[in-house]
C-alpha cells in the first residue's frame, strides 16, 4: 500500500474523504473512517465565521476522537483573518488545516473566495505563506484545474502553494465555471504532480474503487480524495482498499446492511443535531442511499414528508 505523509501527520492509506458543505458532517465522518478512510475532512468553515463568534460554527469545528487524522477546511480571502483565525483554533483536535481555493459555490466566489483566489496568485502566496508561518501544524491547500477555460492555472497555483511552506496540495480536475460537470480532467493532476515535491492529492470523478486505482497510476498522485462518490456510500473506502491490495473489490453491500447503516447514521444525526435537524438532514442522505433502489423515486418523495425516526424506520423496513 503507497504511504501518504503530510507533514507531521502519517496517513494509514492515501482514500481520503473529501470536505463537502452539508455532507461532511461528524456522522458521516465517523462512517466514513468505519469504513478505512485514511483522512477525513470537515465541511468547511468561514474564517469570518470564527472571528465574529458564529453560533453555528462551533458545531461545524466539532470532532469526534475516532475521526483521526482529521482536516480542518477554512475558507476566506483575507489573509490577516485566515491565519489569524488558524492561529486562534490551533488547539482544537484537527490534524491538518486546509485551505478552500475550490469552492465554485456563487455565494463564495462573489465575495472573492473559494476557487475566485486562484484567479489571484499573489493572493494566494499570501494567504499561504501566512498561515504556514502561524501555526505549526501542516498546512494545505485544496484547488481546481483553474477558474475557467481561459484560465488554466493549477500548475501555477501549486508551485506557489509549495514555495510558500504547504504541506501538500488537492487538485480537482475540473475548473470553476465547469462546476461538477463533464468530465474530470486528471491530465492537469498529472502536470501538477511532475510540477511539484510535495503530496498531490487528486480529485474528480472517483465513484468506485477501479477509478481510485486507476487515477494513481495514470497521474503519479500521491493521494486520491473521493467527495461525490462518497455520498450514501461509505462502504467506497473499505471497497477501494481491498481493490488496492487484492486487484478485487468486494461486492457492494446488500439492502439490509444499506437499511441498517441508514437507521444508524440517522440516530447519529439526531443525537448530534436534535431531532428536528437531524431527521431533516437525513433525507439527503437516504435519497443518495437508495439511489438504485427499486422505486426509489417514489421513496424519495415519501422520505420528505418523514418527521420522526420512527416513520423512517418503519418506511426503511418496509423496503
Amino acid at each position: 500500500m503507497k504511504q501518504l505523509t503530510i507533514g507531521s501527520v502519517k496517513l494509514d492509506n492515501p482514500f481520503i474523504l473529501a470536505p463537502m458543505a452539508g455532507v461532511t458532517d461528524l456522522p458521516f465522518r465517523v462512517l466514513c473512517k468505519e469504513q478505512g478512510a485514511g483522512l477525513i475532512c470537515m465541511e468547511m468553515i468561514s474564517a469570518k465565521a470564527i472571528l465574529y463568534k458564529n453560533k453555528n460554527t462551533e458545531a461545524l469545528m466539532k470532532i469526534h476522537p475516532s475521526e483521526h487524522p482529521v482536516s480542518l477546511q477554512l475558507f476566506g480571502s483575507d489573509s490577516e483573518i485566515i491565519s489569524e483565525m488558524a492561529k486562534q483554533i490551533e488547539d482544537r483536535p484537527f490534524d491538518i488545516l486546509d485551505i478552500n481555493m475550490g469552492c465554485p459555490v456563487p455565494k463564495v466566489v462573489n465575495n472573492g473566495e473559494g476557487s475566485a483566489l486562484m484567479k489571484n496568485p499573489a493572493l494566494v502566496r499570501e494567504i499561504v505563506s501566512k498561515t504556514v508561518k502561524a501555526i505549526r501544524k501542516p498546512v494545505t491547500v485544496k484547488i481546481r484545474r483553474g477558474f475557467d477555460e481561459d484560465h488554466v492555472n493549477a500548475v501555477e497555483i501549486a508551485k506557489i502553494i509549495e514555495d510558500c511552506g504547504a504541506a501538500a496540495v488537492a487538485v480537482h480536475g475540473r475548473t470553476r465555471e465547469q462546476y461538477y460537470a463533464g468530465k474530470a480532467d486528471w491530465e492537469i493532476i498529472r502536470q501538477v504532480k511532475e510540477a511539484v515535491s510535495i503530496p498531490v492529492i487528486g480529485n474528480g470523478d472517483i465513484d468506485m474503487p477501479e477509478k481510485a486505482v486507476q487515477m494513481m497510476n495514470q497521474t503519479g498522485c500521491d493521494g486520491v480524495m473521493i467527495a461525490r462518490g462518497a455520498r450514501g456510500n461509505p462502504w467506497i473506502f473499505s471497497r477501494t482498499l481491498q481493490y488496492m491490495e487484492t486487484g478485487e473489490a468486494s461486492s457492494k453491500p446488500d439492502k439490509e446492511e444499506v437499511i441498517h447503516t441508514m437507521l444508524r447514521h440517522a440516530r447519529m444525526q439526531l443525537e448530534y443535531k436534535g431531532a428536528y435537524t437531524g431527521i431533516r438532514e437525513m433525507r439527503k442522505h437516504i435519497a443518495w442511499y437508495t439511489s438504485g433502489f427499486p422505486k426509489s423515486a417514489r421513496l424519495r418523495s415519501a422520505i420528505n414528508e418523514i418527521e420522526t425516526y420512527e416513520e423512517l424506520k418503519k418506511l426503511l423496513l418496509s423496503l
